[in-house]
């Protein structure tokens, strides 16, 4: 890379005697010095990297300008049935609905994540097998089948009793009065979210150097109060992300128990558009629905890592919002430096 004949120039006053430094001027300067700042050129690479930069902002504004002009002239997507069925009674009860499937899911997830982590961790061998054995059978079968299946677990379990095993019952239920779809739909999920929580957690607590357990035992704790104290914290900020990750598919995995006619969001929205034949715009109030709880998830999501990332990079992952304003406000204040 060569360097520009077209320098730009700097004006910059250099002090000719040591007295000037030092305040004691002898004479005053003549004629000023003028310093050169030699900046390298551009090449033609970086001409066509700023081209293609361009270029590709270009694409992207042109497509979203025609699918904001899409949106806003398709009559068929019916914007006044969707302002109307928006806030409708049955609507606001399917989203309750969601969001009691998630939350209740979601922290039967994680515990049972945590609980099946520390059995892979564990030395001993049958609590080692036994949670792989639940990872296999739930990672391995798609979270629809689980559903149908608890749904229907009365076909071949009439009766669930508790009592001593190959023994006297104590009490006993019907299945069918037991397992209702919500109860079906809660065990499917938290079930499947806790096999995948269980790898989560696993590989959080393996992120932690192993000399800081030992330190922790060498400092008197026990193994339980130093997994608490020092392992598990640390381990957050790798456990956060994927975790969040989890929430969102889950919230939008309980569209699936629709099959199971639970009433939630999606169910709702069929049962609306079933007697009135308006499809696509019920869809996009269901869309709107999933989309406002997902968005909000992900904020939550992003002060949880910025939380527990505290000291854990220089590089800290600033937010949409705080990267659009830095890019607003930083020519501001370059062009106020330079009036200056």
């Amino acid at each position: 890379m060569g360097w520009s004949k077209r320098q730009q120039y700097t004006p910059t006053v250099a002090p000719s005697t040591v007295a000037d430094v030092v305040g004691e001027s002898v004479r005053p300067l003549a004629r000023p010095r003028v310093v050169r700042e030699r900046r390298p050129t551009g090449t033609w690479g970086t001409a066509i990297r700023i081209i293609l930069r361009w270029l590709i902002r270009l694409v992207v504004l042109v497509l979203l300008a025609m699918f904001v002009h899409m949106l806003v002239t398709n009559k068929a997507l019916q914007w006044e049935v969707v302002g109307e069925y928006f806030t409708e009674r049955s609507v606001l009860l399917g989203v309750v609905r969601t969001l009691e499937l998630t939350a209740i899911s979601m922290a039967v997830g994680i515990v049972l994540g945590v609980v099946l982590a520390l059995m892979r961790l564990s030395a001993t061998v049958l609590l080692n097998v036994a949670a792989s054995a639940f990872l296999w059978l739930f990672r391995g079968t798609p979270l629809l089948v689980q559903i149908l299946f608890w749904f229907n677990l009365a076909t071949f379990v009439p009766n669930i009793s508790l009592g001593i095993p190959f023994g006297p019952t104590f009490v006993s239920w019907e299945t069918n009065a037991l397992i209702s779809p919500f109860v079906a739909a809660v065990l499917a999920l938290s079930l499947n979210q806790g096999a995948y929580m269980c790898e989560i957690v696993r590989a959080g607590i393996l992120s932690v150097d192993t000399g800081q357990i030992e330190a922790a035992l060498t400092l008197g704790m026990t193994r339980s109060r130093a997994m608490r104290r020092i392992v598990m914290p640390q381990a957050m900020r790798i456990i956060i992300p994927p975790t969040g990750n989890h929430a969102i598919a889950l919230l939008k995995d309980t569209s699936l128990v629709s099959v199971i006619s639970m009433t939630e969001l999606l169910y709702s929205v069929q049962i609306i558009y079933a007697s009135t034949f308006e499809t696509i715009p019920l869809l996009i109030v269901a869309s709107l629905w999933y989309l406002l709880m997902t968005t909000v998830t992900s904020i939550g999501q992003y002060f949880l890592e910025k939380r527990f990332g505290r000291g854990a990079s220089r590089n800290v992952q600033l937010s949409v919002y705080e990267r659009i304003t830095r890019n607003l406000v930083t020519p501001f204040r370059r062009n106020a430096g330079v009036h200056r």
